[in-house]
């Protein structure tokens, strides 16, 4: 009895440690994580692998409150993954916004990136997305394959690169550059663009260069892009012209809600093989050069935000060459344009912004009367009504329909009036699947007898799809109608193409398209098709 007395008081201690003990060795398991799994590194990644979705916590913490309704505690066993074994239905708790913490190891976010510009109290206006006139609008180069540029994704960590393929750039000081070419060659069935016209060989050199500034605050960006297209065997007037198409523009961010917007731009073109505008007996296309800026200012208050901006422009046209050797001044097409804008917008849920926008301008000739003895000094009003989108980053860009009006000083020039549209969409419809929707509309200046100007409306439709991430189809559309005011004449241009993309690596890239275009018009002898074959080549840093 003793000895049986002397071992009553250890019962409470021994019963302790042993469940201490299997509370411990029941509750580590339950606390492991998973922290990865294989892979595929040639299937596109619906989540990020380095950031795997987690079990959510369960909160327990209202427990008890009298204004929230009590939780039940989770079973024995659940551990602190947040796994609940009551099978208890429990409202979904609202989708937070990742943060923005660096991980680990990670290195330091870059002023001016995607993750420092979230981070920045200043407002990042949406992206200008890439505009493509696909049915041969005038001005744009005959030969141009381009980049297949993707939106930009979210992503857990905004630091690192949403494709594996997109190049790096070179880092200069506060600026980031990057540099590309590209050298095409194929063959075109109708370089002419005349009824029956010859086929020739092409080749083309097209470099661009893109400079983005790293600034927390403010913002510089350039886009340059140029091409030289030749043909062989050649024709007269000859076909082989360049083309530049360079944009530079600039934010200053004043205060939180007030931005100081500037802008300037250069294109050198020629006008298009088979328009009316092209003189008989050239010996080759004259080129012009259109050059301007834009100055304006941006307010916010709260939701809505008031936009004014004053533009100014420029376009000469050089001396015509003939084939007799002489020289035809073509001073009577210069002229300056002068105009300014007024946009008004309204965000009504984050990603919708509504607009209303008004502009004027005027554009004064070099001469007070061409050669046709017209006076083509004129003054356009616009209008437009249409939104922005940035829905989730699945819908991204902008859209609006108005109405323009031009009237010239001479009255027997018929005032140029109609409706007229634009557009700039990117639908990401899925991991593998991107389709654009681009859309423009603008008024051309005319040499023709009696016609007052040229209202030029084009849309374009492409559809990129991944096979792989670096094998990319793409298909495109195009429409364009060009409305000669003050003739009877209207031509309905449409194209259609399908190419390949083959990116090696980050730096190389092939390419290949095939190119169908039409022209119908309503005054005999224009009609023409075309068939081009396109392979080529880009270098990118």
């Amino acid at each position: 009895m003793p000895r049986l007395a002397s071992l009553r008081p250890a019962a409470p201690y021994g019963v302790g440690l042993l469940v201490a003990a299997c509370l411990a060795l029941g509750g580590a398991p339950a606390a492991a994580q998973v922290t990865g799994s294989f892979t595929d590194p040639l299937l596109p990644k619906l989540t990020d692998p380095a950031d795997p979705p987690r079990f959510e916590r369960i909160d327990n913490r209202s427990a008890g409150k009298a204004d929230q309704p009590s939780t039940f505690a989770p079973a024995s066993g659940a551990g602190t993954t947040g796994f609940d074994s009551t099978n208890a239905r429990s409202k979904a708790r609202p989708k937070t916004k990742p943060q923005t913490k660096a991980r680990p190891g990670a290195p330091p976010i870059a002023p001016g990136t995607a993750a420092a510009q979230a981070r920045s109290p200043y407002q990042q206006p949406i992206p200008e997305l890439p505009s493509e006139p696909l049915a041969a609008a005038p001005g744009v180069p005959p030969v141009e394959l381009g980049p297949v540029r993707r939106p930009q994704k979210r992503r857990a960590h905004p630091d690192e690169p949403a494709d594996p393929y997109a190049p790096l750039g070179i880092r200069a000081g506060a600026f980031t550059l990057f540099p590309a070419i590209e050298l095409i060659g194929g063959y075109d069935s109708n370089p002419e663009a005349a009824q029956n016209g010859d086929g020739a060989a092409l080749y083309a050199v097209a470099p661009e260069l893109r400079v983005q500034s790293n600034w927390s605050r403010h913002e510089l960006k350039a886009d340059l892009r140029g091409s030289y297209t030749g043909y062989s065997p050649d024709t007269t007037p000859t076909l082989s012209r360049p083309y530049v198409d360079g944009k530079v523009d600039g934010r200053i961010d004043i205060t939180r809600d007030t931005h100081l917007e500037l802008g300037s731009r250069v294109l050198v073109s020629t006008d298009n093989p088979g328009s009316p505008n092209v003189q008989a007996g050239l010996e080759k296309l004259p080129v012009f050069t259109t050059f301007g800026g834009s100055a304006g200012i941006r307010q916010g208050f709260n939701r809505l935000e008031v936009t004014a901006k004053g533009d100014i422009e420029r376009t000469v046209y050089q001396d015509s060459t003939l084939t007799d050797g002489s020289t035809a001044s073509n001073d009577d097409r210069n002229y300056n344009q002068y105009g300014g804008t007024l946009r008004g917008s309204y965000e009504m849920t984050p990603g919708i912004k509504p607009f209303v926008q008004f502009g004027i301008d005027k554009r004064k000739h070099d001469l007070a009367v061409d050669t046709s003895g017209y006076q083509r000094d004129s003054k356009g009003l616009t209008g437009k009504i249409g939104t922005t989108f940035e829905l989730t980053r699945q819908l991204t860009g902008e859209i609006a329909v108005g109405y323009t009006r031009r009237d010239y000083d001479d009255p027997r020039l018929e005032d140029l009036k109609g409706v007229v549209g634009d557009a700039s969409l990117i639908w990401t419809a899925d991991a593998l699947n991107t389709v654009r929707l681009t859309a423009a509309s603008t008024v051309g200046e005319s040499t023709q007898t009696g016609v007052s100007g040229v209202l030029y409306r084009d849309v374009g439709l492409q559809w990129d799809h991944s096979f792989r991430r670096w094998l990319i189809g793409t298909v495109k559309f195009g429409l364009g109608l060009d409305d000669y005011v003050g003739d009877s004449r209207q031509d309905q241009r449409y194209s259609a193409a399908v190419g390949l993309t083959y990116k090696l690596n980050r730096w190389l890239q092939f390419k290949g398209e095939f190119r169908q275009d039409w022209l119908n018009s309503n005054v005999p002898g224009n009609d023409y098709t075309a068939s081009t074959v396109l392979f080529g080549v880009r270098l990118q840093r």
